[in-house]
């Protein structure tokens, strides 16, 4: 099966779980018509089933509408047919679901109306889901694994660590043994000696004037 968007695939579950009531509540010859695109024109998917009576119609009804509104938060556009119970039909707009009583559904004939569909039982249905939505999940790990990774820097090859050297015990310190203090012979005391007086200052005598320079010597006169 193509791969399919994310809307249809979540239409694909509405449809699913629509189904499941329909099988749960014991409706009858229920199938799931994919419709046709071009013949399609709004929704994607008719689902069909039957009632033995009007009250067991109104419970799958009633059912579907409640599962899809707790589950999804979806609600039908529009109902109709819900008070007579021998159509009634719930609008999705991706899909309508067409609760019919047995003799209604025959008269109608409304999977005769869609011959361009693909009709389809609620297991293959399933199985056609699970194996699309498995597909999208490897296609998804496939693309997440094709990106490249960021380069990132080889980390450096740890230095050969040198051979840690055998733990020897710490020698033991050698104790110095101290040698015998010997105890200084006390001193005698010095004799005392007179103090010595300074000798007294001579005081160096008074120069006396030196004697008068001899009177200069009279001039000789020259003999003519």
């Amino acid at each position: 099966m193509a791969s399919i968007s994310q809307h249809h695939q979540q239409t694909r579950i509405l449809v699913q779980a629509a189904a499941a009531v329909c099988e749960d509540k014991k409706g009858l010859d229920t199938r799931i018509l994919e419709l046709d695109p071009i013949d399609a024109g709004l929704s994607d998917f008719f689902l069909v089933t039957s009632a033995t009576n009007d009250r067991q119609a109104i419970a799958i009804a009633d059912e579907i509408e409640h599962r899809l509104k707790k589950e999804f938060g979806v609600f039908p556009n529009s109902v109709e047919g819900r008070r007579h119970g021998e159509w009634i039909l719930l609008d999705y707009v991706d899909f309508v679901v067409h609760v019919f009583l047995v003799e209604r559904r025959a008269f109608y004939d409304i999977e005769r109306l869609r011959k361009s569909a693909r009709p389809l039982t609620p297991a293959e249905f399933d199985a056609e889901l699970k194996a699309a939505l498995a597909a999208k999940t490897l296609a998804a790990r496939k693309k997440a694994s094709a990106k490249p990774e960021p380069a990132t820097a080889k980390p450096r090859p740890a230095a050969a660590k040198a051979p840690s050297k055998p733990k020897t015990k710490p020698a033991k310190k050698s104790v110095a043994k101290k040698a015998p203090v010997r105890k200084a012979a006390p001193k005698k005391p010095a004799k005392k000696t007179a103090p010595v007086k300074p000798a007294p200052v001579k005081k160096a005598a008074a120069k006396k004037p030196a004697a008068k320079k001899a009177a200069a010597k009279k001039p000789v006169r020259k003999k003519s």
